[in-house]
């Protein structure tokens, strides 16, 4: 049986894995919309590529480039926030959620649609809003569906038993570029040293998360809501080679890991076979050639970031919601070269201490969830205002 399928950041990594994936099968599957950013032309290549019925772009301004480029298609088209929700909201069976940052929550939430599949690649939606977020997929009868390398491999892993036998879920991490690098080097560290991802390709943000250790973190609070397990059963154990990408430790001793090649064409072809698994189009995984595999504890005074995710985890409410907004906002800072790399972690503890002070509950709604990553953003600009003055 064909099944329709939407994808969300249809012209990012994501995107662009997901279309390798769905043209490997087409017999599998029939686009129904794909979303992106500013790329117009871009959209358009992988909407005529994937035979989409309907493209929708971010940018209201490129509504007539993207017309130009669709010309003569058939595919139809539209630009700006209403289109983006229109494409989300359309029928399909399956959503591939690759927006990246909170830009992606509100097209996401919309996304959900009894009966469907949502493919979950955007950590702002579960790091943001989590509790709201899984209490309208229960509601709604979403199988929310985890797309990210680590959360895709303990999912599987999970298979071999029960939730309630779980000792510890454990998420790797290959360390970064800065793995090895002492503090003081990597303070004095470049936006261009921190992209050099020594295994991923990946977009920039997420780069600077994963030399931050952040990215990390916010895997972690995602796994809390994916999987519904408390925060003292979760731990991170970083792993260079990215071969084992989470590991689930039972009551009885045992171990299951999910491994397999950096390639998030896995992950994704895992959640869009959901019934039934697809061939997949890239390498194989090797132990012999690799040889040897290692494994070390994260260091947290050299990775800041990843013990604030930890105490965000722990405190909940709306800290974690500000912990995202102020790290998206830190990480642009240090990209565009305003601020050091430790400066990070200082912009995004001092914003959850100011959220902190204010005590409150975290967000029930992705409307509250967007209102206290707004008021976050605001405390984050003034804290960099504050260190460049």
């Amino acid at each position: 049986m064909t099944r329709r399928v939407t994808v969300l950041g249809a012209t990012g990594s994501i995107g662009r894995s997901t279309a390798e994936v769905l043209r490997a099968a087409p017999e599998r599957f029939a686009v129904e919309a794909v979303v992106g950013g500013r790329d117009a032309v871009g959209l358009a290549r992988v909407a005529i590529e994937l035979r989409a019925s309907f493209a929708a772009t971010a940018d209201a301004s490129a509504l007539g480039a993207l017309r130009e480029a669709l010309a003569g298609t058939g595919i139809a088209c539209g630009a700006g926030d209403a289109a983006v929700l229109e494409a989300a909201e359309r029928e399909a069976d399956i959503v591939v959620a690759g927006i990246a940052g909170v830009a992606g929550l509100a097209p996401t939430r919309a996304a959900m649609k009894p009966g469907r599949s949502l493919a979950l690649a955007n950590k702002e939606c579960l790091v943001s809003a989590g509790e709201a977020f899984m209490a309208d997929a229960r509601r709604l009868g979403v199988a929310v569906l985890p797309m990210d390398s680590e959360h895709n491999a303990l999912w599987q892993a999970l298979q071999a038993g029960r939730t309630e036998d779980v000792s510890a879920l454990v998420l790797t991490a290959s360390g970064g570029p800065f793995r090895t690098w002492p503090r003081e080097r990597i303070a004095a560290a470049t936006a261009r040293e921190a992209l050099r991802h020594p295994v991923w390709s990946m977009g920039a943000k997420i780069s600077i998360d994963s030399a931050t250790m952040m990215n990390k973190g916010l895997e972690l609070i995602e796994a809390r809501h994916l999987f519904d397990v408390g925060p003292e059963r979760l731990e991170v154990l970083v792993h260079p080679q990215s071969i084992v990408h989470g590991l689930v430790q039972w009551r009885d001793g045992s171990v299951t890991a999910g491994l397999g090649v950096a390639d998030m064409k896995i992950p994704i072809a895992h959640c869009l076979g959901e019934s039934g698994r697809l061939d997949f189009p890239g390498t194989r995984l090797d132990l012999a050639a690799i040889g040897a595999l290692t494994f070390e504890a994260p260091d947290a005074e050299r990775f800041p970031c990843l013990r604030l995710a930890r105490e965000a985890l722990a405190a909940g409410g709306a800290i974690p919601t500000a912990l995202n907004a102020a790290n998206e906002i830190a990480v642009d800072a240090f990209v565009n070269g305003r601020i050091g790399f430790y400066d990070i972690a200082a912009v995004v503890a001092g914003t959850c201490e100011a959220w902190a002070a204010r005590g409150g509950g975290g967000p029930q709604t992705v409307a509250d969830a967007l209102a206290i990553d707004h008021e976050s953003r605001r405390i984050a600009v003034g804290l960099l205002s504050a260190r460049r003055s």
